[in-house]
């Protein structure tokens, strides 16, 4: 009887050999599959290295940028007037000469600044007035504080929150019962009007920054106004009442 037929050899059953020769020896479409996905990748690989390597402020509009240069203009100058300032003092305070009236001014000058910041004393000085039109009832606390800190970072050295709300460094930003807006536990009512002491085109410029509170309050999620206008004078005649010690007392 016959041997059986051999079976045909299957495609799998290639030799090791015969696998290596087609890996080292690619098909034409092979090769240009391959050389396809090696430009593909390395264009994704430079342009994120390129996107990395890029500045902050790449993409900031031109306005943006000048509007940040101000600004940092103005505090620089600030600080400067500050530096010489204080030059001036430690100067005269070495000197020897008139040393106990030197001494006396200057710490005059540091309890008004003191006062100023605890918003003890009534102030009067340039800066702008700022008036949020609210029509929709969508300015939240975060927003109003947000505005605060932008002002801050521009230089203002008082604020005033609708004529009743001195703000300092511990004032903070809630809601009542009744969903109203509150500033210290002071229930506001719209329009929101910020009156802040500085420089009154920084201040401007802070406040109109591209992201900042006019592009908040203007957009579609808050569809509100905000009015700003630059004054020679503004009077902040709201006070905080300063606590009483618990524990601390003078010496």
């Amino acid at each position: 009887m016959p041997d059986p037929a051999p079976e045909p050899r299957r495609a799998t059953d290639a030799p090791p050999r015969r696998l290596l020769r087609d890996f080292l020896r690619p098909s034409r479409g092979q090769f240009v599959a391959g050389v396809a996905l090696f430009l593909t990748a390395l264009i994704v690989v430079l342009t994120l290295r390129s996107q990395a390597n890029q500045p902050e402020f790449a993409n900031v509009r031109q306005a943006d940028l000048i509007q940040l240069l101000d600004n940092v203009t103005a505090e620089t100058r600030r600080l400067e007037e500050e530096v010489r300032t204080l030059e001036q003092a430690q100067s005269e305070l070495l000197s020897g000469v008139d040393r106990d009236e030197a001494a006396r001014q200057e710490a005059e000058r540091r309890l008004e600044q003191a006062q100023i910041i605890a918003g003890t004393v009534a102030v009067s000085g340039p800066g702008v007035r700022l008036e949020i039109q609210d029509p929709g009832a969508r300015v939240s606390a975060e927003l109003l504080l947000d505005a605060v800190e932008e002002l801050r970072d521009a230089g203002a050295e008082v604020i005033e929150l609708n004529d009743s709300v001195r703000l300092v460094m511990s004032s903070w930003f809630g809601t009542d019962d009744s969903g109203r807006l509150t500033a210290d536990g002071v229930a506001l009512e719209a329009p929101y009007v910020i009156e802040a002491i500085g420089d009154p085109a920084t201040l401007e410029a802070g406040a109109r920054f591209r992201g900042g509170l006019v592009s908040e309050v203007e957009g579609e999620r808050v569809g509100g106004r905000v009015q700003i206008t630059q004054l020679d004078e503004v009077s902040i005649t709201t006070v905080v009442e300063p606590e009483d010690n618990e524990f601390a007392t003078p010496r």
